[in-house]
């Protein structure tokens, strides 16, 4: 049974993470994917300003694996960046995820037991243009039965470039 625990995390201050950091890109109908730099999985500032470098007439999509515990997707727009993170408490041990919420302007309860189970936070209609409904989003962004990387490897089906990201990252 996969969990998505991050209770016996790594200091992740300006240290490389075990994970990949993708720019999912369509065009004309086509997606390609990209790697990003691994600064991408410590730094969200880098991870967005990367995606932005992306240029396309179509979608772009970033989709963070970070250290097999959580996985944040980022979606640029023209007002700011549309931001999900797998599991909001995430945030206690990485400064990747305290930065996403930070942008979402979201605090973490401060009752501890409301801290013991994993929440996605952030916008589940990121994929809704894309194939994905936020209720089906929701849905598996819930399951910790699944790992970051199959989540996000379930992502790419649904929205069409899963050959792109397995030939990339690996299945």
């Amino acid at each position: 049974m996969a969990t998505q625990s991050v209770e016996a995390a790594p200091d992740t201050r300006g240290a490389a993470l075990p994970g990949f950091a993708v720019a999912a890109i369509r065009e004309e109908g086509r997606w390609r994917c990209v790697r990003l730099d691994s600064e991408a999985l410590v730094d969200l500032d880098a991870a967005i300003t990367a995606l932005r470098a992306q240029r396309s007439t179509g979608a772009v999509l970033g989709l963070l694996d970070v250290d097999d515990e959580f996985f944040v997707l980022l979606r640029p727009s023209a007002g700011g960046v549309r931001l999900l993170i797998s599991d909001a408490v995430a945030a206690l041990d990485y400064d990747i995820a305290a930065d996403v919420l930070d942008l979402l302007r979201v605090e973490l309860p401060p009752d501890d037991d409301a801290l013991d189970d994993a929440w996605p936070e952030g916008d589940l209609g990121i994929l809704a243009d894309l194939g994905l409904p936020a209720d089906e989003l929701e849905i598996l962004v819930s399951d910790l039965e699944l790992y970051p990387d199959e989540q996000l490897d379930t992502i790419a089906r649904r929205c069409g470039f899963a050959a792109a990201l397995d030939e990339l990252v690996g299945s």
